[in-house]
C-alpha cells in the first residue's frame, strides 16, 4: 500500500510537473554532456596513441595517418558536450528556480493559515525555513536527470570500452555499481545526518540573531552587549561546527568515489591485458582507459545529486510538520455573524458590543484567536456564524478585523502598512480609518504623507502612534466584527479619549460588532455585555469558563468621552 504524500510533497510534485517540459529539456541535455564527454574523452585517448605511434613509426606512416577526421570529430564532440551542458544549465535551473518561485508562496500561504506548528517558530527561525530550507529542495529539479545520464552516459562508456576487451566493459559496470550503492549508504549514514544538523544550526542561529536584534535597547540598558555577543559566537560556532561535519562527511563521499574510479580504471586496462592471449592495440587500450573515466565520471554526477539530496530532504522534513494536514474538499465559511464564546452561554448577536473580562494570563488573547481560527482549540466549545472554528476545514476569518494587544508593523510606509487590510483602498478612505484612529495629524505633518516611512517594526514612530496605526488598519477592513486586543494601551489620557470617542462614533455609524479586551476603564463604557473568564477548578475539564454575563452592570461611570 503506498505512503499518502504530505501536503508538502504534493506541492513539491506539482512544481515537478508544472515544470515538466524544462526538466527534459534538462534532462535531453544531460544525456547530451555524458554520451558527449565519453564519446570525446574515448576518441581523443584512441587519436592521441595512435598519432603517437605513427608518428614513432616513421614519417611515411605519420605522413598517410589520417588526422583531419578524428580531430573534426573531437572539435564536434567538445561542442555538442559543451552546449548540452550550457542547455542543462539553464533549463535545470531555470526549471528549479521558477518550481522555488511559486513553491514559496504557496508554502507561505501555508504557513499563514496557522494550522501547522508555525506558532511555535520564532522570526528568525521561520524565515530561515523559507529561505534556507526552500532552497535547499531545488535540488530536487535540478538532479532529476543524473539518474538518465548515468544510465545513458554508462552505456557508451561500456560499448567502447569493450572495443579493447568485454572485461574492460564489465569492469566499468561493475565499479560504477559500487560506486553508486556504496555512495548511496554513505550518503544515508554519515551525510544525511549531518546535513540535518546543519539545517538546524543555522535555523537556531537565525533564531538567535532575530532575537538577540529585537532586544537591542534592553541589552544596551542592562550592559548585556558582551553577553550578547558571546551568546552570538557560541551558536556561530555551533553553526560551524555543524558545516564542518558536513564537509567533513562530504569528503567522505568523494574519497569513496576516488578510490573506486581508481581501481575501476585499474581493472579496464590491467584485465584486457591479462585475459588476452594477445593483448590488444595501444590506441584501444587508451580507448578503455579514457571511456571508463568517462563513465565513472557519469557516475560521479550521481554521487554528487546523492550528497545534495541529503541536505534537501532534511530540509523537506523540517518543512513538512509546518504545513498541517491537508483538507479535503473545500472549505466552509460562515452564513450568519452571530458568536458563541462558550459552549454553555448563549450566542452574541451581531452588532453586539461584549467586553471579555478576567485577569492578566487568564487566556483571553488565546481565547479570541481560537475564535477567529488563528489558534487552534479543542472542538465544540465555541461557533462564529454557525461553525466551529477548532475544524480544520472551517475559515471564519472572514467574519473579523482584528487589533492585536502586539504591535506588527512592516518595514515601509504608513499606505502600505494600512493596505494589508484592504489593498486596493483609495487614498481618501486611508485618510478616513487615520482620522478615526486620531492619527492623521500626525501623518499629514509628515512631508511624505501616506508615504511617511515607519521603519523596522515601526521604529520611527512612538509606541501610542505604532498601536493607532494598527488600529487604523483593523478599521480599514470591512466585517462583521471588530475585536481589540488593549487598543489603547500606552496612550495619554487625552489620546485615549480621543480614540474611544471616535470608535464608539464608527460603531454607532457602521453597526459593527465589537469584541474588546481591556483592563482601562474608560473602555469599558463602549459595551453592552461583559464576558468574565476565570480560571477552571482543578478537578474540571478544559480552561478557560465564563461565568456571568452582567450586562451594563459593569459600565464605568466615570469614563466621560468628549473628543
Amino acid at each position: 500500500m503506498s505512503r499518502a504524500l504530505s501536503p508538502l510533497e504534493q506541492l513539491i510534485r506539482a512544481e515537478v510537473r508544472a515544470q515538466r517540459p524544462r526538466l527534459m529539456i534538462a534532462t535531453v541535455a544531460a544525456i547530451g554532456v555524458t554520451c558527449g564527454a565519453a564519446l570525446l574523452l574515448g576518441l581523443s585517448g584512441w587519436f592521441i596513441t595512435a598519432a603517437a605511434l605513427a608518428g614513432l613509426a616513421g614519417p611515411a606512416v605519420a605522413h598517410a595517418f589520417n588526422y583531419m577526421i578524428p580531430s573534426a570529430l573531437i572539435r564536434l564532440l567538445a561542442i555538442v558536450r559543451t552546449g548540452s551542458r550550457y542547455v542543462e544549465r539553464v533549463a535545470g535551473h531555470e526549471a528549479a528556480l521558477q518550481g522555488l518561485g511559486r513553491l514559496r508562496p504557496r508554502l507561505y500561504a501555508r504557513l499563514a493559515e496557522g494550522r501547522g506548528a508555525i506558532k511555535t517558530l520564532a522570526a528568525g527561525e521561520a524565515s530561515s525555513r523559507l529561505i534556507e530550507d526552500v532552497d535547499a529542495i531545488q535540488t530536487r529539479f535540478i538532479r532529476l536527470s543524473a539518474p538518465w545520464a548515468l544510465g545513458a552516459g554508462l552505456m557508451v562508456s561500456a560499448a567502447m570500452a569493450a572495443l579493447a576487451h568485454v572485461a574492460s566493459a564489465v569492469a566499468l559496470v561493475i565499479g560504477a555499481a559500487a560506486l553508486v550503492l556504496g555512495s548511496r549508504w554513505i550518503a544515508e549514514r554519515w551525510v544525511r545526518p549531518a546535513a540535518a544538523d546543519r539545517q538546524a544550526a543555522q535555523g537556531q542561529l537565525k533564531a538567535r540573531l532575530a532575537e538577540l536584534e529585537a532586544a537591542v535597547p534592553e541589552l544596551k540598558a542592562w550592559s548585556l552587549e558582551g553577553w550578547a555577543t558571546a551568546e552570538v559566537a557560541r551558536v556561530a560556532d555551533a553553526a560551524d561546527a555543524s558545516a564542518v561535519t558536513l564537509a567533513r562527511r562530504a569528503g567522505y563521499l568523494m574519497s569513496w568515489a576516488g578510490a573506486v574510479t581508481g581501481l575501476t580504471m585499474v581493472g579496464a586496462v590491467g584485465l584486457p591485458l591479462m585475459l588476452s592471449a594477445v593483448p590488444p592495440a595501444t590506441p584501444l587500450i587508451a580507448v578503455a582507459a579514457l571511456a571508463t573515466a568517462a563513465g565513472m565520471e557519469a557516475a560521479l554526477a550521481l554521487v554528487v545529486a546523492l550528497r545534495d539530496a541529503g541536505a534537501a530532504r532534511a530540509a523537506t522534513a523540517r518543512l513538512e510538520p509546518l504545513m498541517g494536514e491537508a483538507v479535503a474538499g473545500r472549505m466552509q465559511t460562515p452564513a450568519g455573524t452571530a458568536l458563541r464564546l462558550f459552549a454553555d452561554r448563549p450566542e452574541v448577536p451581531a452588532g453586539a458590543r461584549v467586553r471579555l473580562s478576567g485577569p492578566s494570563g487568564i487566556g483571553k488573547t488565546t481565547l479570541i484567536e481560537q475564535l477567529m481560527g488563528l489558534r487552534t482549540g479543542a472542538e465544540g466549545q465555541m461557533s462564529a456564524g454557525g461553525l466551529d472554528p477548532a475544524r480544520s476545514d472551517v475559515d471564519v476569518r472572514g467574519l473579523f478585523t482584528y487589533a492585536a494587544q502586539e504591535v506588527s508593523l512592516l518595514d515601509g510606509t504608513v499606505a502600505q502598512n494600512l493596505r494589508l487590510a484592504d489593498p486596493k483602498a483609495p487614498e481618501a478612505r486611508l485618510w478616513e480609518v487615520l482620522e478615526e484612529a486620531a492619527l492623521a495629524e500626525r501623518v499629514a505633518a509628515s512631508p511624505k504623507g501616506l508615504d511617511m516611512p515607519v521603519g523596522p517594526g515601526g521604529a520611527f514612530l512612538s509606541g501610542g502612534e505604532r498601536r493607532r496605526l494598527t488600529l487604523a488598519r483593523a478599521y480599514l477592513r470591512t466585517a462583521p466584527w471588530l475585536v481589540l486586543d488593549e487598543p489603547t494601551e500606552g496612550l495619554d489620557a487625552r489620546t485615549e479619549q480621543q480614540v474611544l470617542h471616535r470608535l464608539k462614533a464608527r460603531l454607532e455609524r457602521t453597526g459593527q460588532g465589537l469584541v474588546l479586551i481591556t483592563h482601562r476603564p474608560a473602555g469599558v463604557d463602549l459595551c453592552d455585555r461583559v464576558l468574565e473568564v476565570v480560571e477552571r477548578p482543578a478537578d474540571a475539564a478544559a480552561s478557560p469558563l465564563a461565568v456571568c454575563e452582567l450586562g451594563q452592570a459593569f459600565r464605568s461611570q466615570d469614563a466621560q468621552l468628549r473628543d
